[in-house]
């Protein structure tokens, strides 16, 4: 059987940090206390948070000249970069404000992550998961996802719809061809209300929303769904049923909050190679669930005790030390 192996569709970054003492409101100017650039983009974070995991990754998307230095330092850290193309435009940045209490908030330019690359006919036989988010053109997310299911054997498929697609955009996704959503809460919030057309109260349980999400017309049923909580964890809805595993114990203050999300989706993503060594499967049964769900949690926990993204990412070592 294949090795199993994770291609990543996703972005690459100029990370430009701007650490401030808190957020900028309207209309607000303030003073940043540190400036720092730094490798980002959910693409190459993911990709190097399953590499740190122990998992197989590539890594496809494309930088302008100005963004080579990300090639080799994604290829320092060991995700395969073969597939990430340069390109005649800027490459992406991330605009991030980082406050004081480790809160942050980002602004992206997409630049070479929008640039139209060739789309394929088939995806790799080598590959048996894909991981997907929202910083390059959504055309390529839905051509991707769907060549997932014309492979033999299907490809495993994982989607982090963030930044959240448009009404427009989720009409059109198509969700009978994704395995498992990763989501937030207000992620899983703004999917609701746009599937179903329905406003959700502010102290709505995660339960509910989530249940009217699967409920939604539109929706596939059978997809699993990942909602991480922050504090308290994480949600997890699959056809075997519904479990929550809560949040890490700390050792310390939180510092940045920034990188957390795509650590935990990438840990996740390699517990699923993992799982899929001996046999290729679309779903877990709840203990295998939880059980990869407390290694991802635990990643996240070491990442928000950090400062930056991709350096604050731990290796799977330091989980045991």
């Amino acid at each position: 059987m294949t090795p199993p192996r994770c291609l990543v569709r996703g972005s690459l970054n100029n990370d430009e940090y701007l650490h401030v003492k808190n957020l900028v409101r309207a209309g607000e100017t303030i003073f940043s206390t540190k400036y720092e650039r730094r490798a980002g983009g959910k693409g190459a974070n993911q990709a190097v948070a399953i590499a740190k995991a122990g998992g197989r990754v590539d890594l496809l998307g494309s930088v302008g000249e100005d963004g080579i230095w990300l090639i080799q330092y994604l290829q320092a850290i060991g995700v395969s970069t073969d597939n990430v193309s340069v390109v005649e435009t800027h490459t992406g940045r991330a605009m991030i404000q980082v406050a004081d209490d480790g809160e942050n908030s980002i602004i992206l330019y997409p630049g070479a992550n929008f640039y139209p690359l060739p789309l394929p006919r088939a995806l790799d036989s080598r590959y048996t998961h894909l991981l997907l988010q929202n910083e390059v053109l959504f055309s390529s997310t839905q051509t991707y996802l769907r060549l997932s299911k014309s492979c033999n054997p299907p490809i495993v498929s994982i989607f982090n719809p963030s930044p959240i697609p448009s009404k427009e955009q989720v009409a059109q996704f198509p969700w009978s061809n994704l395995d498992w959503l990763i989501v937030n809460q207000g992620e899983a919030t703004a999917l609701c209300e746009i599937l179903t057309e329905e406003s959700i109260l502010k102290d709505t349980p995660i339960s509910e929303i989530i249940a009217k999400l699967c409920d939604a017309p539109a929706f596939y049923r059978s997809t699993n769904i990942i909602c991480t909580l922050g504090a308290k964890g994480v949600f997890a809805h699959t056809l075997h049923g519904t479990i929550v595993v809560p949040a890490a114990s700390l050792r310390g203050p939180v510092i940045d909050t920034t990188g957390a999300g795509d650590c935990f989706t990438g840990f996740f993503v390699a517990g699923l190679l993992e799982h899929s060594a001996n046999k290729i499967s679309t779903t877990l049964s709840l203990p295998e669930l939880e059980s990869i769900l407390r290694t991802s949690v635990e990643a996240a926990g070491i990442c928000v005790q950090r400062r930056g993204t991709i350096e604050s990412i731990p290796t799977r070592k330091e989980l045991t030390q």
